[in-house]
């Protein structure tokens, strides 16, 4: 196996961290939480895409790069339908709820380069999202550009964590936090430090913690010397709310109750994608780099909190004028205005919902 150098590393994540597309083409995952904790091993082909196992507690839908937002909805529901049918047959739970506490025999999964590869990344407790892929976008300017994209994907990503927080309990109790799966980036800047998107994820890739407490640059500055096997390994064991995989990465929205998960596929899509709805987008977020502490504030107070209550306002409303512009369907249309009416427009989030269920008990 040839192993690599710290800058060997560097090129190797550098070159495969984005790839210039025009915006068009979504892919969507799906988590579905499970119990008991006895995911089915392995890879299975669903009628369109796949269907894995994250962790014992975990399995994950994940859909094609499809040709448009409608045809990635129509395909995901198809196989979410095909993968809860197998969980039935292993007879297993598919739980409504986005986060669970792991059972001692339950160990995070570590995906990090691991062993004589490198260090190893640990999951933690078990949390189940909704992910949407998009393409990374043109050379150039623009709101279709690589850096405005990029740059737009982030101020975006705590506004929507906080709309879609949806995990609040810790063994039944409420946590403290609206969301327990974001409450893991508490401490995340805005806009990484570094702006130029294929530099920021570089950076962020040899930078980030690892389950031994070191880095892969402090690993590899100590002597280790990861392999390309290792390295991908790594990248996949990432999670952070904005990813370079090529293709940009969205994991911003806790897993919603039925089939809620449209809604947080749907506005993502449509805020980046659409040329006009991403320009409002921008001036409803950009300012927010400046806000202090405002992942802590998303995870803990979700829309509660008046700036993040704010911007979500007008990015709502911007991802349904775009998706009436775009001969949306109108089932999605009104999906996406009741969830606005709902929660967005009074300041509240789908936590909300089972807190209240949570403080209503005798």
């Amino acid at each position: 196996m040839t192993t690599l150098n710290e800058q060997d590393a560097e090129e190797f994540i550098a070159a495969r961290a984005i790839e210039p597309g025009l915006p068009g083409f979504v892919g969507i995952a799906v988590d579905l939480m499970l119990d008991p904790a006895c995911a089915p091993a392995g890879r299975r082909p669903l009628r369109h895409g796949f269907l894995d196992a994250r962790s014992p507690r975990v399995m994950v839908v994940s859909g094609p790069p499809s040709p448009g937002l409608e045809v990635a909805l129509r395909r995901m529901s198809d196989d979410l339908a095909a993968a809860t049918r197998i969980a039935e047959q292993h007879r297993l739970t598919v739980l409504p709820q986005a986060s669970a506490t792991m059972h001692p025999d339950e160990p995070g999964h570590a995906d990090g380069p691991g062993h004589a590869d490198g260090p190893g990344h640990a999951d933690g407790p078990a949390t189940a999202g909704i992910r949407v892929g998009l393409e990374a976008g043109l050379d150039g300017g623009g709101p279709l550009g690589l850096r405005r994209r990029w740059n737009l994907a982030h101020t975006l990503a705590p506004v929507l964590a906080a709309a879609f927080a949806n995990s609040p309990l810790a063994q039944g109790r409420p946590a403290g936090w609206r969301s327990v799966r974001q409450a893991v980036r508490s401490g995340l800047p805005v806009l990484p430090a570094f702006g130029e998107p294929r530099f920021a994820w570089t950076t962020y890739v040899m930078d980030a913690p690892t389950a031994t407490g070191r880095s892969l640059r402090q690993w590899i500055r100590g002597g280790g010397r990861p392999t390309e096997g290792g390295l991908h390994r790594h990248l996949g064991s990432l999670r952070p709310p904005v990813a370079a995989r090529g293709h940009l990465e969205i994991d911003v929205a806790d897993r919603q109750p039925g089939d809620g998960w449209r809604v947080p596929a749907a506005v993502i899509a449509t805020l980046l994608d659409d040329p006009r709805a991403a320009e409002e987008a921008w001036e409803a977020t950009a300012l927010l780099v400046a806000e202090p502490r405002l992942w802590e504030r998303a995870a803990r107070d979700a829309l509660t909190d008046p700036v993040l209550a704010a911007a979500a306002r007008d990015c709502f409303m911007a991802a349904y004028a775009a998706l009436a512009r775009l001969g949306a369907s109108r089932e999605l249309r009104d999906a996406v205005a009741e969830f606005t009416e709902r929660y967005v427009a009074r300041g509240r989030c789908p936590a909300d919902d089972v807190l209240d269920q949570v403080t209503a008990r005798p």
